[in-house]
């Protein structure tokens, strides 16, 4: 995507818009593509994952247009985390809502325990990102700096090869916005053949499994790693 943005970085350098701006639109966009899962049938699955294509360009461009005026500040950083928050629970939840069936697609009434996997889903996506960043928050009010990557090594030899194992598999990432998307679109597909919700109601229930099971790995991770010391 970099390859992408820098091209349309350089045209954007000079326009009236700011990087804040930008960082609003990206906003706007991520959770846009959770809305667009509400629309029933493949359609809805496409515009979601074209909409995270554009939050992800737009997450590269707030930041170029931002480093090549000299004009970052912490509240464009504030805003860029909370961009990720909510778009990336936008599209779980809006997975969820698809899932529940809110135009009867397939049922007869709204399976709203889709709906409510989704939000597990979603939360689980927030609070691993919220584990990370409260390390910086721990530190910082513990006078110390912010950490470093060599901080992030895990103590004890039987949790590095645990945490190896666990990154060469990368199924953690199956819960981040662009992964989900495709992950979501692909469910689309098969329900396309299937003529139902099956497909997609799996892939939320996966979602959702991941997102909790990641965020206690996550939270031993950090406790078990020099970050917190």
């Amino acid at each position: 995507m970099r390859e992408v943005s820098l091209r349309i970085t350089r045209h954007l350098v000079n326009a009236r818009v700011s990087p804040n701006q930008l960082t609003h639109l990206m906003v706007l966009t991520g959770i846009g593509a959770g809305a667009c899962l509400l629309v029933p049938g493949l359609t809805g699955a496409v515009l979601g994952a074209v909409l995270i294509q554009v939050y992800l360009l737009l997450d590269c461009v707030d930041g170029e247009v931002a480093r090549w005026r000299s004009q970052t500040s912490v509240t464009g950083v504030y805003l860029d985390r909370i961009g990720h928050y909510l778009a990336e629970a936008a599209l779980l939840v809006g997975a969820g809502l698809r899932a529940a069936d809110l135009f009867h697609r397939e049922d007869a009434t709204t399976q709203w325990q889709w709906a409510f996997i989704g939000t597990v889903a979603a939360l689980g996506a927030i609070l691993i990102k919220a584990e990370t960043d409260l390390v910086d928050v721990a530190r910082s009010r513990s006078g110390l700096a912010a950490v470093q990557d060599s901080a992030s090594v895990p103590r004890s030899s039987g949790m590095a090869v645990a945490r190896r194992l666990a990154s060469g598999l990368k199924f953690h990432r199956l819960v981040g916005g662009v992964e989900a998307s495709l992950f979501i679109l692909l469910a689309g597909i098969l329900d396309a053949f299937d003529g139902g919700l099956l497909y997609t109601r799996i892939a939320v229930a996966t979602l959702a499994a991941i997102a909790v099971l990641q965020t206690l790995l996550h939270l031993v991770s950090i406790l078990a790693s020099s970050r917190l010391r």
